[in-house]
């Protein structure tokens, strides 16, 4: 409370109780009788919702001014001791709720006082009104939603494939199968040269696309030290996060509703928008992609940029002996798993295919790795055991199997189509013409 606040507020004081400070020789009846009216009217009182003063305040404020002889900043009111707190809310509480309040910002004051007790941080002995709460923490300023300005710095990565940016476009109509669907662009972006490790459309921004897009990316040009996506849903696959863990790669998803920490990606999209989509003419998903792929390397990778004053192309190779190779055996890192039970004639069932699988694996969950463009190698195992590569089911040679006393197998190499009775009729000869 400011000086002018106090100030008006000693004036309404000092308003209530000038009939019984300035004049002299009134009787104990008289005083009794103004205090009475004083009590029982309502007054418009400054900087405060109370309407009504009781007995003891009017005669309190009457006793502090004429023990200060009558100065004004008498009446003034005290600030309290334990300002900016609670009376309604001890103290210990109010640190536990000023904690759980920073800690879900988002939460009603009703939702969060629930969560609380579903905790056990607060028990049932505690106490206390929502609006005294609600007083509280407008008083910490724990209830101002306005947005606070936050300290944005422009950077740059020192060195190609220190970060890149990822981002997906909601492209143009193109005709598939006589319909019209919708592309997707997926962009990966060198945050140090602005170069584009990998664009290309597809018809849906899933996972499975933005892994093929990241896997090309990576083959083509090394692997990033970090990659910065936004909270879309196929960047936040647990997927993708494993893959760029076990390959040593920082995934850091940008907060919500923040774009500007993307601003080289959401720049370049915006030049895909205004150079390349007026110019194309073309209307199947290929010819999009060829026209794209031409665009980029004649374009948009040899044109100098205005915020690095060099081309794409020349700032990415500049330092293209500081990039990290991919390790030989990359598309491991981006097998899918499928949970399977292998069946009692040990055999698995996947994409409509029959594989075999060890005896040993009878009855057992296990769990297939395999990359979608190589489906020949499917790995096979149990927990974190490998039992090698599964191999399809050959019907043919499975009829000729025996299975041994000792449950060894062995297989029948007779000959079978010397014995091949085909053709005759009832156990006759084949050559019988009757």
């Amino acid at each position: 409370m400011d000086d002018e606040q106090k100030k008006d507020i000693a004036v309404f004081r000092f308003g209530v109780i000038s009939d019984l400070v300035t004049a002299s020789g009134l009787s104990p009846g008289e005083k009794k009788r103004l205090i009475g009216e004083k009590c029982g009217r309502k007054w418009t009182i400054p900087h405060s919702e109370k309407t009504r003063l009781s007995k003891s305040t009017i005669l309190r404020w009457a006793k502090k001014y004429q023990d200060a002889k009558g100065r004004l900043e008498s009446l003034y009111p005290k600030s309290r001791l334990d300002d900016g707190q609670s009376r309604a809310i001890g103290h210990e509480i109010g640190v536990i709720l000023i904690e759980w309040k920073k800690l879900y910002p988002e939460y009603s004051i009703k939702l969060l006082i629930e969560t609380i007790r579903e905790k056990g941080v607060l028990g049932p002995e505690v106490q206390f009104s929502l609006s005294a709460i609600y007083r509280f923490f407008h008083a910490q300023g724990l209830m101002d939603k306005s947005p606070k300005p936050v300290d944005r710095r422009k950077f740059e990565a020192e060195l190609p494939n220190d970060l890149w940016q990822s981002d997906v476009m909601h492209g143009p109509m193109v005709i598939v199968e006589l319909k019209k669907k919708k592309a997707y662009l997926f962009v990966f972006l060198d945050d140090h040269s602005r170069f584009i490790p990998y664009g290309r459309f597809h018809f849906s921004e899933n996972t499975e696309n933005c892994l093929k897009a990241f896997e090309s990316a990576i083959l083509k040009y090394g692997l990033p030290r970090k990659l910065y996506v936004d909270n879309g849903a196929c960047y936040r696959s647990k997927h993708l996060e494993t893959t760029c863990a076990s390959l040593g790669v920082a995934l850091i998803l940008a907060r919500p509703y923040t774009p500007q920490g993307k601003g080289k990606s959401e720049r370049f999209i915006r030049t895909v928008r205004t150079r390349f989509l007026p110019l194309f003419e073309g209307e199947t998903l290929e010819e999009l992609n060829l026209a794209f792929e031409k665009w980029l390397n004649e374009d948009y990778h040899n044109q100098v940029h205005s915020a690095t004053g060099q081309t794409p192309r020349k700032r990415f190779t500049a330092h293209a002996h500081c990039l990290r190779q991919p390790p030989d055996n990359i598309k491991d890192y981006f097998r899918k798993v499928a949970r399977r039970k292998v069946a009692k004639d040990r055999t698995v069932s996947f994409q409509g295919r029959l594989y075999q699988a060890p005896t040993a694996l009878i009855d057992k969950q296990v769990n297939l790795l395999y990359h979608p463009d190589a489906l020949d190698k499917i790995e096979i195992r149990l927990g974190q055991e490998s039992f090698g590569f599964l191999e399809p089911v050959d019907l043919a040679a499975n009829c000729r199997v025996k299975r041994t006393r000792d449950q060894t197998l062995e297989i029948d190499e007779k000959n079978d189509s010397e014995n091949y009775k085909g053709g005759s009729l009832f156990g006759q000869g084949g050559d019988n013409n009757e």
